[in-house]
Formats: structure tokens, sequence, C-alpha cells
């Protein structure tokens, strides 16, 4: 079973998120995408980052229409920082061992792949699916390569519409009063507002 695994922050998540993994799900032939939020992100751990459980909120709302797409509160649920080497395992004792990972990121992510905790072990354990995003430029396969041997053999680049979105210009927008409308789904911009998040 191909499974697609999207971590994040998701601080909020945005319509890039969603896109992105319909695109990933549909062109790869993925059973299912798998939301994953960060608990302790490593690389924002000096950021100020919305509770746990109004990221997953947002979340569950921002996927409900979409029967192929599910959350795992794998990372949520243990202490300490959130790694991908310890999330996939942790996932696949939750999915089953028969699961296919795609773990879907952008090209800039992957890029900064090599100073992840045990990268060789990530690629392991998954596929890498880089999704191209605004301003990222070409990817340096062979720089990877260099730093993880065996690299370029994980690596599918997803040939997916270039969105211009992130979570912090949405945060932003929100402590300025101005709209996200088109940015996240209208059930995400209505729990933002109700609950007053990003003021």
């Amino acid at each position: 079973m191909n499974i697609g695994v999207l971590g994040g922050t998701f601080d909020p998540i945005h319509n890039g998120h969603l896109i992105i993994a319909e695109e990933a799900r549909l062109k790869l032939g993925l059973y299912q995408v798998v939301f994953v939020p960060a608990g302790e992100p490593w690389l924002k751990e000096h950021k100020n980052i919305a509770p746990g459980a109004h990221r997953l909120e947002m979340i569950k709302l921002a996927i409900a229409p979409n029967p192929h797409f599910s959350v795992s509160t794998v990372d949520l649920d243990r202490a300490g920082p959130s790694y991908t080497v310890h999330t996939l395992p942790n996932l696949r004792r939750e999915l089953g061992k028969e699961a296919t990972f795609y773990f879907i990121l952008g090209v800039d992510a992957l890029a900064g792949l090599p100073s992840w905790k045990e990268p060789e072990g990530v690629v392991e354990m998954c596929y890498l699916v880089a999704a191209m995003r605004p301003g990222s430029g070409a990817l340096d396969l062979d720089s990877l390569e260099r730093s993880i041997p065996g690299i370029s053999k994980s690596i599918i680049l997803l040939d997916n519409p270039l969105l211009d979105i992130s979570s912090s210009d949405i945060r932003d927008r929100v402590s300025a009063g101005l709209s996200i409308t088109d940015l996240v789904p209208d059930t995400v911009a209505r729990y933002i507002k109700e609950q007053g998040l990003y003021k």
C-alpha cells in the first residue's frame, strides 16, 4: 500500500499543502496521504508556534472534504523534538508493515536533508517526493549524492503547480487584519478568527 506522508508545522495548514498532497496522490497513485503535524519542530524550536491542539484541529477541518486524506498525531503524542527518522517508524507501527512511504517535502527542504538527524535512516525508510516551490531553483542532485550516497534512487521530482503561499505570510496577514480568503479553506479561516489565533 503506497502512502503519502506530509509532515510539517502546519501553522496554519493552507491551500498549498492541500494541492501538493492531492497532486502527489494522483500522480503517484497513492492510497492516501497522511498529514503529520510536528510536536516540537527542531528547526523552529525558538519560534512562537500555535499549540498542537489548534494546529491539529485546523488540519482536521481542512482535510475533511477529501476522503483520501487523514491525519496522524504520532509526533504530537510524543515528548521532545520531532525528527523524521523517529516519525516514520512510529507511523509504520500505526499504519502497518505493508505500507510503502512517499515522504512529500519541498525541494528546498530536500536540499537541506544532510543537516537532518540521521538522514541516511530517513532515505532507507521512504521515497522522497520533492515538490517545486517558487524561487527554490534547481535541485543539486550531485551534491546530495555526495552527502548521502544512494539518495538519488529514492528521489521523485513532482511536477506540480508553483504556489506562492506560506504559513508565515498567512500569520502576518492575520496579524495585520488582512484577508486570507483563497489562501486557506473557509473552515480554517473561520477557526483562526474564532480562536483569535495569530493576533
